[in-house]
């Protein structure tokens, strides 16, 4: 993130203690000394309860991503039919990522000839909210009805994008925005080792073997790799301590892209909590007994605006979410608070640089729109079957370290966690095992 959106995020969290200051019915030196108690305890009780998940999480995410080869992924992603919508939702939920990393990729392979529906619907849209780190964290904070909402949703909402595309969309527009895309883009190649996509006229790091041109990232990528185990299998990869090497080097990327998103989900979450009275709650979600359909579709049409203006993407969005749910934004409204993680200011204006103004602002609008339809189905539907959970068991809690399995699988996790630090930190051994060589597109 930039420092103006810290800088931004910062006046939210003013904002929210003032109109917690402004609404009490407390002395203000016992509000904010409760408050900034309760705000702290929540956020430490959801990072307790979601360390172990986080960790698995994203070493699985990783192992994916070291050793399942994703290479010509734009080769499955040309059309609009089930298919390819099918492959960019696949390959999105393996290629699991931090949103700003999502929309690069994305546009990558949209440059390259996938379709709109199955780049920017499909692809986009899996990598972000489709993937086992969000899915961990939704399961232990709000719950198994909550991870299969999220799920039948997410399938819903790219369906509507894939239709939006070929109904609605243009295609000059679509064309002139795949034009956009190009243009004055250098070609890449991918780094066999790290996976780093590397500018082959810039890097000095090259390999020549057997008529092929290797490009690298570094001095060590390229001298650990070895092209003749470059085709190894996923059992030799991960049974292989270079395997697990790749594995660690690609989980702990994913924690650098998204640590601080995640943090700030957490201390948001804390802040919401301890600031704002349950009177202003009572006073905005007025009427949160009733499934009415226009009250569904506004407050659905609220949290997606939430989801928009508090900038916090993929994961960081759940604990956020958690707090919205027991305070009374509907079952649906929540879900599409979280799918709006991808028109946040900062990646819209990456549309705009990406495809064009004008392909943005129909992009964007398509995604906040299906957000808010989506949550308004899934609410409606899993109200029918009877799967809408009660709010009180959302897990936000004191936190409290006893002797149970929690501490069992933080612990165990934890040392998880330092093992592929290790791994990550020390020096390349062989890495080629679990890489697969690409030339320059």
């Amino acid at each position: 993130m930039d420092r103006w959106e810290y800088g931004f995020l910062l006046l939210v969290a003013a904002a929210t203690v003032a109109i917690g200051a402004l609404t009490t019915t407390r002395p203000l030196g016992t509000f904010l000394i409760e408050g900034g108690r309760e705000a702290a305890t929540t956020t430490l009780a959801m990072a307790w309860i979601t360390w172990w998940a986080l960790v698995v999480g994203f070493a699985i995410a990783g192992g994916v991503e070291a050793w399942v080869s994703k290479e010509r992924i734009s080769d499955y992603l040309d059309g609009h039919g089930p298919r390819e919508i099918g492959a960019g939702t696949f390959f999105g939920f393996v290629s699991s990522s931090c949103s700003y990393s999502a929309i690069a990729t994305a546009k990558n392979l949209f440059r390259k000839g996938a379709s709109a529906s199955a780049a920017l619907g499909a692809f986009m849209f899996a990598s972000t909210n489709l993937v086992i780190e969000i899915g961990a964290v939704i399961w232990i904070l709000l719950g198994w009805q909550f991870l299969l909402a999220d799920f039948v949703g997410g399938l819903l909402l790219i369906a509507l994008m894939a239709l939006g595309f070929v109904l609605l969309v243009p295609d000059e527009l679509v064309e002139a925005a795949r034009r956009n895309a190009a243009d004055d883009e250098e070609p890449t190649a991918r780094d066999p080792v790290c996976g780093m996509e590397v500018t082959p006229e810039e890097t000095e790091h090259r390999l020549e073997r057997d008529g092929r041109t290797y490009y690298f990232c570094s001095v060590s990528c390229r001298e650990s790799f070895d092209p003749e185990e470059a085709n190894t299998t996923i059992r030799e990869r991960a049974t292989s301590l270079a395997g697990w090497q790749a594995l660690a080097d690609k989980q702990w990327k994913e924690w650098g892209m998204l640590w601080d998103e995640i943090a700030i989900g957490f201390v948001f979450a804390g802040l919401i909590a301890g600031f704002i009275p349950d009177s202003v709650w009572t006073s905005v979600f007025a009427g949160a007994a009733s499934n009415a359909p226009v009250f569904i579709l506004w407050t659905s049409a609220l949290g997606a605006l939430i989801g928009v203006v508090t900038f916090v993407c993929s994961v960081g969005n759940v604990p956020f979410g958690t707090v919205l749910w027991t305070r009374g934004l509907p079952f649906g409204s929540v879900l599409s608070y979280i799918y709006a993680d991808l028109v946040v200011p900062p990646i819209v204006d990456a549309y705009r640089e990406y495809y064009g103004a004008r392909f943005a602002a129909v992009l964007s609008a398509m995604i906040f729109a299906a957000a808010v339809a989506t949550g308004v189905a899934v609410h409606f539907l899993f109200l029918g079957l009877g799967l809408v959970p009660d709010p009180s068991t959302a897990r936000i809690a004191e936190v409290k370290v006893e002797v149970d399995y929690k501490l069992v699988l933080n612990v165990l996790a934890t040392g998880f966690f330092l093992f592929l630090y290790w791994l990550h930190r020390r020096e390349p051994i062989e890495r080629g095992e679990g890489a697969t060589a690409t030339s320059a597109d």
